[in-house]
């Protein structure tokens, strides 16, 4: 992660926060999106939203349904729709496995990260995740507070 935060064209586009709290994610990949001019510029100015958005493979292909890109002002007449689906990029060896966890292991998949890469390019992080129960948010909740409350202790008392 430091060697991406030190690189000067890696930037984080937008960040499902909530999804690590929600679902139990056991693996993570990278992959390509496609997208339009103007949805690309509306990304460079920090308009769009995966939180609520899912990944789905229809078909033999990989969509991001439901998220949000804000119109860009400057597009006028050649704009686009800011919640149309989009076609995500993936080997075809990666979607019989995408495809194998979401039909036949009853698995999730979630955009964790939308960033820009080194190249520029607009790339999108999903993770294959299983859903958690209340048991579990409550087990990660009480494991993240006696981190921070450790954390506290060996700073005050050195």
């Amino acid at each position: 992660m430091n060697k991406k935060a030190s690189d000067p064209n890696y930037k984080v586009i937008a960040e499902n926060r909530r999804a690590r709290y929600d679902y139990a994610v056991e693996e993570d990949l990278e992959v390509g999106i496609i997208l339009e001019g103007s949805e690309v510029k509306s990304m460079r100015q920090g308009g769009s939203n995966i939180a609520e958005s899912y990944a789905a493979v229809e078909e033999g292909e990989l969509w991001l349904v439901n998220s949000y890109v804000a119109p860009y002002a400057q597009a006028k007449t050649f704009g686009h729709d800011e919640r149309r689906r989009r076609k995500l990029l993936v080997s075809r060896k990666e979607m019989t496995k995408l495809w194998n966890a979401t039909q036949r292991q009853g698995m999730t998949l979630v955009p964790l990260v939308m960033y820009f890469n080194h190249r520029g390019l607009v790339k999108l992080k999903i993770g294959i995740a299983k859903g958690n129960k209340n048991q579990d948010k409550r087990a990660t909740e009480a494991k993240r507070d006696w981190q921070r409350q450790k954390a506290r202790l060996l700073r005050d008392r050195g």
